[in-house]
């Protein structure tokens, strides 16, 4: 009987050890994300569409846009509206002037929705892995 009781025991502990490697992995994303600041200077400004270019990003990292809201603000956009400086209809802007956006896995576009701003290159594409 006690063989059968340290089989039960050991069994036991298996499945709470699993569990708990389980919990590690799914969270694993998360613990490695990354934060960026937007724009060469750390600030989201005009001629910022080339700022992606030779960074890595992974869904789940956290991109910091800093700028004067009273000037600028953020819209995430859909490919269509990056392309034609558009702001769907429905689009909430950011707008604290601070914001922090989590990326999404594929392709995620951002623009500056202020009159002229989008068409003077205030925008970014960054695809997320």
């Amino acid at each position: 009987m006690a063989k059968g009781r340290d089989s039960a025991s050991w069994s036991a502990k298996a499945i709470v050890t699993l569990m708990a490697v389980s919990v590690l992995l799914l969270h694993a994303d998360y613990v490695q994300a990354a934060t960026f600041t937007v724009g060469d200077s750390g600030v989201w400004t005009f001629n910022a569409v080339g700022w992606p270019k030779g960074k890595h990003f992974r869904a789940g990292d956290v991109l910091v846009f800093n700028y004067n809201p009273r000037m600028h603000n953020v819209v995430k956009v859909d490919s269509g509206s990056y392309n034609n400086c558009k702001t769907p209809t429905g689009a909430k802007p950011y707008t604290s002037g601070k914001d922090r956006i989590t990326l999404s896995k594929g392709q995620n576009f951002f623009i500056c929705n202020f009159p002229n701003h989008c068409e003077s290159d205030m925008k970014i594409a960054v695809t997320a892995v």
